[in-house]
């Protein structure tokens, strides 16, 4: 019975490859459903999987880590969508989210490095690649 809490725990995470809900991701990011919808219309690198039967979104991994980018820039550093727009159209968000995460951490004693940190990263590589290959294509 010991073991009891720490399956019980395992159980309510969800793979980190799992697609999420919009609720889900609200909850994460901490905003209202109806602000990711409509970050959708204005971001079009946002593009969660939605159901035939219903339009229930899903969200992938790399558009979690996209939303996050979105939100840190938006309402921690202050830009505007616009500029934002524009980062994302350069292919340039990933290096200036970097730079500033890096400029904020000199400012506070620095977190402690995770694996979560790498794969991130990597995620970030792909979906520059991946919006590499959408305008080839």
């Amino acid at each position: 019975m010991e073991n009891e809490p720490e399956i019980q725990e395992n159980a309510d995470k969800k793979a980190a490859r799992a697609f999420r809900t919009i609720s889900e991701v609200a909850t994460e990011l901490n905003v209202p459903a109806h602000v990711l919808r409509f970050w959708e219309k204005k971001f079009p690198e946002v593009d969660p999987v939605q159901r035939s039967g219903g339009g229930r979104r899903y969200y992938r991994p790399e558009d979690v880590a996209l939303l996050k980018k979105i939100d840190y820039l938006l309402h921690e550093e202050g830009y505007t969508i616009k500029g934002v727009q524009k980062l994302l159209k350069e292919g340039t968000i990933n290096s200036v989210v970097a730079e500033m995460r890096s400029e904020d951490a000199g400012a506070r004693p620095a977190a402690p490095i995770e694996n979560t940190a790498e794969l991130d990263s990597i995620i970030s590589e792909l979906e520059e690649i991946g919006g590499l290959l959408k305008k080839v294509i």
